[in-house]
């Protein structure tokens, strides 16, 4: 067997294992129901200005309207998804991750 086909069934065994399909399972558990909630916040924004107009045209203060201030949280939205990505990540992936990495890092050296 040569090297490259021995490097290529260590990734093949870590890929079937069970804790690599745990840390997909936990990414997947993320990443999938924050994704779908944010798509539906952004259609939700973009079907109200183009449907709700007078809703969205509503002064809240000043000069500010609803669209303005939805328009802000998407934003805002965006950061926190981020924000709370990168801590379930290293709460939770990367600890997991690491332990594969090293896994494959010593199967590979010897």
């Amino acid at each position: 067997m040569t090297t490259r086909q021995h490097d290529a069934s260590i990734y093949e065994e870590i890929q079937a294992g069970e804790r690599f399909k745990e840390l997909r399972g936990r990414f997947r558990g993320w990443v999938f129901p924050a994704t779908v909630a944010f798509l539906v916040w952004y259609v939700l924004y973009v079907v109200l200005s183009g449907f709700a107009r007078g809703f969205m045209g509503t002064k809240l203060f000043g000069n500010i309207n609803v669209a303005l201030v939805f328009g802000i949280l998407q934003f805002v939205s965006t950061f926190l998804i981020a924000w709370a990505y990168s801590r379930h990540a290293a709460a939770k992936l990367d600890p997991l991750a690491d332990e594969l990495r090293n896994e494959v890092e010593e199967k590979t050296a010897a």
